[in-house]
């Protein structure tokens, strides 16, 4: 007679958290009795959640878990707590405020119980409370958070650079290797009002910079000014080698801290994507055209429309850039990619991340069309330069 499954967990509690390991029947139980103190480990490991009920499940599983646990045990911390070590909530939208003020709750009463968490993804749609930020920062296992991303900040000048609390987490956190902030962007009625502002520039005597010394990626999206970025930017990144950052001008925008940070540290970066968020209606800025002296170790570089008019000294060395990332070919900047050339010699692949190649099949007269033509000139006139044309894919033109 097959014997009735009996499963691992409490599954009145974890049912909506995520599809927990299977249930086994009693035939089993001994030989997986031996195998649990590995499979459960491994499993808690990553926890990705989507809802706020299953936020709230899983946290009282651990919460309740941690209260059990007794100080004679020859572990410190709990079980399945201390198992955790991602915890991705970044597919997670909370909109209504009764949910905001739930969802703060929960953080607060986890980030105790997770002393090895060392990557925490957030959905850039939710805020951090001051409760929050103290919960994560003053517990055990501060030192062995690595990644934190999604992060929403606001976009405001740092009339004072330590009135945001967010900075706390950051001087905690020394250990940080990657780091990800979503600002609140700019709006055209803010562009208008920004003409009398000037950016915020002299370091007020007071300011201790951030000790960040494996900061090795970061991100700051949507964000032309704000006091988390200031203390970035005056602060020592010897590891930093990935910025992802949009561009915004300081001409258009007065307080734009953009082309001072770049200016900073561009000289150690080997990965400079410039990305705008995609939103409605859409307010493009200029990037520099000193990139490529600004970065001279450059590897990959992602330009933002409106292209710029890249330029090197004709004096400089020649560029190690091997990738060439853009939105959307067309013949003025050809031109301009074109004299560079001659010191772009390392470079093997230009990427159009909008565009993808027509499907075998098609006519002839399709391919030569819009900017599937425009693709197949710059391939043509690139491949006798040993330089490949790929598109979103990654993928060459099929002939």
């Amino acid at each position: 007679m097959q014997q009735e499954a009996i499963p691992l967990i409490d599954m009145q509690n974890a049912e909506s958290v995520s599809p927990w390991l299977p249930s086994i029947t009693a035939f089993g139980l001994i030989n997986f009795a031996l195998a649990q103190d590995i499979a459960l480990p491994l499993y808690y490991s990553h926890i990705h959640l989507t809802s706020i009920s299953a936020f709230q499940k899983f946290t009282d599983l651990l919460y309740d878990a941690d209260q059990r646990w007794d100080s004679i045990r020859r572990i410190p911390y709990s079980a399945p707590g201390r198992w955790v070590q991602v915890l991705d909530l970044s597919d997670m939208s909370v909109g209504l405020w009764a949910d905001a003020f739930q969802f703060d709750t929960l953080l607060t009463k986890l980030f105790p119980v997770v002393p090895f968490l060392s990557t925490f993804l957030l959905n850039a749609t939710t805020t951090f409370s001051r409760r929050a930020i103290d919960s994560l920062c003053y517990r055990d296992g501060t030192q062995n958070l690595r990644s934190l991303k999604g992060i929403k900040l606001s976009s405001t000048p740092p009339s004072d650079v330590d009135i945001d609390p967010f900075l706390e987490v950051l001087r905690c956190c020394r250990y940080l290797e990657e780091f990800t902030a979503v600002g609140s962007g700019i709006e055209a009625i803010q562009l208008s009002n920004s003409s009398g502002l000037t950016a915020v520039t002299k370091v007020p005597e007071h300011f201790k910079p951030l000790v960040l010394p494996h900061l090795r990626q970061l991100a700051l999206v949507s964000m032309h000014t704000s006091p988390v970025m200031f203390a970035l930017l005056h602060s020592p990144l010897p590891s930093l080698a990935h910025l992802t950052i949009t561009p915004y001008d300081d001409i258009s925008i007065s307080t734009s801290l953009v082309p001072a940070f770049i200016q900073t540290h561009g000289s150690k970066l080997t990965s400079l994507h410039l990305y705008a968020h995609k939103s409605w209606p859409t307010i493009l800025f200029p990037s520099p055209t000193t990139l490529l002296h600004t970065c001279p170790k450059l590897y990959h570089l992602s330009l933002e429309n409106p292209l710029p008019q890249l330029s090197i000294c004709s004096i400089y060395p020649r560029h190690p850039l091997r990738i060439l990332s853009i939105p959307r070919p067309n013949s003025d900047f050809l031109a301009v990619l074109e004299a560079l050339l001659p010191k772009l010699s390392s470079l093997s692949i230009v990427r159009a991340r909008d565009v993808r190649w027509l499907r075998s099949g098609m006519t002839s007269r399709a391919q030569e069309a819009g900017v599937q033509g425009e693709m197949r000139d710059w391939s043509r006139r690139l491949g006798r330069r040993g330089i490949q044309v790929l598109d979103a894919d990654w993928k060459s033109v099929v002939e």
